[in-house]
């Protein structure tokens, strides 16, 4: 299976009673992990369904019913021009929605598992002291880039 798959292959589909449970070992084991994905999931869904049945009621009304999209509104501006331009405020709101939605719910997931997962790495590291003489290991920044 590929690394980021949500499960591991060793897990059975159900727990059994005589196996202790253990914190996850990989960060997609991980129950934060799960809702993260599911939020990211179900707003994509909504936006695209959207954005593509904004596009999609566009092209149908324009194929079946051009009289109506033909209507004048304000001298040569037509119903079926002004949908058209439509579209683009249609994807600008989609956008900004995304954005929002991101900053509010999704990044503070995220965040808040980042945190646990350095901290795990970090427990996990200390116990074993370093050698004199040994490689050290290269130190990350705050955001976790390479600092030189």
């Amino acid at each position: 299976m590929p690394e980021f798959s949500p499960r591991r292959e060793d897990t059975p589909t159900f727990p059994l009673p005589h196996i202790e449970h253990t914190p996850p070992s990989r960060i997609s084991d991980h129950p934060e992990f799960h809702s993260l994905r599911r939020a990211q999931r179900r707003f994509g869904i909504r936006a695209t369904i959207l954005s593509v049945g904004g596009f999609l009621l566009y092209v149908l009304l324009s194929s079946f019913v051009p009289a109506m999209m033909n209507q004048p509104l304000f001298g040569r501006l037509t119903l079926g021009l002004t949908l058209g331009l439509g579209q683009f405020v249609v994807m600008g709101v989609t956008a900004w929605c995304y954005v929002r939605h991101m900053r509010t719910r999704v990044d503070p997931l995220a965040r808040g598992l980042r945190s646990r997962l350095y901290e795990t790495e970090s427990r996990r590291a200390s116990p074993a002291a370093p050698r004199q003489g040994a490689a050290q290991p290269l130190r990350h920044g705050t955001r976790g880039f390479r600092t030189w």
